[in-house]
């Protein structure tokens, strides 16, 4: 092949005829008909079920995959379709979490903050990213998140060293979504500041013909004033990158141009996101 031929998604067989390679790079989010269940959503796995009851971590392990190839949702309205993964959102929330204020990370169990972190969204390996605008009302994501913890910190977890690391990660994501301590109300901004920060980087590089300005609102939930510092430092970054070209503030609501309906729709996911409001 000359340097200047075309890649192709495929290799040549026994024969020299090229044959079609499946596209492996990326998870679509589980279509199951009618209730939601664990069991409907493991029958979408094409490559298997893991193992369960196993001794081992390696099933586990598997089903981690799924959080590294799962695409964020709330992007693709937007024709963004190969963003961020789940995990890689979680990733970068794990080391903002270690950037506390040393006023607020005296206050902190810090090693906490970057497991909840990590473990926050695991849910979603198996779920997908819900979003707000979705049409999945929060008491039914939440019951199939709460469902996929069981199966993997209990189907798979339960026989690995007795149980106690799926029993704590699971303790860990109920903290988490109960969101009534300090470490919960930290780790759900940290949740929101990573989502506007990927927001503005995104827009960046869309050479200001992409307006996300719409996740703006989550700015508005956040709770904890040192992470609302970190995000008015951000806002204004945007505001010079936009400089003064029409555009959305979500963080503004419907004054900054997102729909009153969205805005609803909004509301109704994170008012039921606990006590971090």
């Amino acid at each position: 092949m000359s340097p200047s031929a075309p890649e192709t998604n495929g290799h040549s067989g026994a024969n020299g005829v090229s044959e079609s390679i499946p596209e492996v790079g990326t998870v679509p989010v589980p279509k199951v008909d009618g209730t939601w269940t664990v069991e409907k959503a493991l029958d979408t796995i094409t490559v298997g079920k893991p193992t369960e009851g196993s001794s081992s971590p390696v099933p586990y392990f598997h089903m981690l995959e799924r959080l590294k190839t799962t695409k964020r949702e709330g992007w693709r309205r937007f024709n963004v379709n190969r963003g961020e993964s789940i995990a890689d959102h979680m990733y970068r929330m794990s080391l903002m979490t270690m950037l506390a204020p040393p006023a607020l990370a005296a206050r902190l169990d810090m090693a906490k903050c970057m497991r909840m972190a990590l473990i926050h969204d695991m849910a979603e390996s198996l779920v997908g990213d819900i979003t707000p605008v979705d049409g999945v009302a929060k008491p039914e994501k939440s019951r199939r998140e709460a469902t996929t913890m069981d199966y993997i910190t209990n189907g798979l977890l339960g026989n690995v060293h007795g149980g106690l690391v799926g029993a704590n990660i699971r303790e860990i994501w109920q903290e988490y979504e109960d969101s009534k301590t300090l470490e919960s109300h930290f780790v759900h901004d940290i949740d929101k500041m990573e989502l506007i920060l990927q927001m503005v980087e995104y827009e960046k590089r869309g050479e200001g013909k992409l307006d996300l300005g719409e996740f703006g609102y989550v700015k508005t939930r956040i709770v904890l004033d040192e992470v609302k510092a970190w995000a008015e430092e951000l806002i204004k970054e945007r505001e010079a990158f936009w400089q003064g070209q029409p555009h959305v503030r979500g963080d503004l609501l419907v004054k900054g141009g997102v729909p009153e309906g969205k805005v609803e729709m909004q509301s109704d996911y994170y008012d039921k996101e606990g006590a971090a409001k």
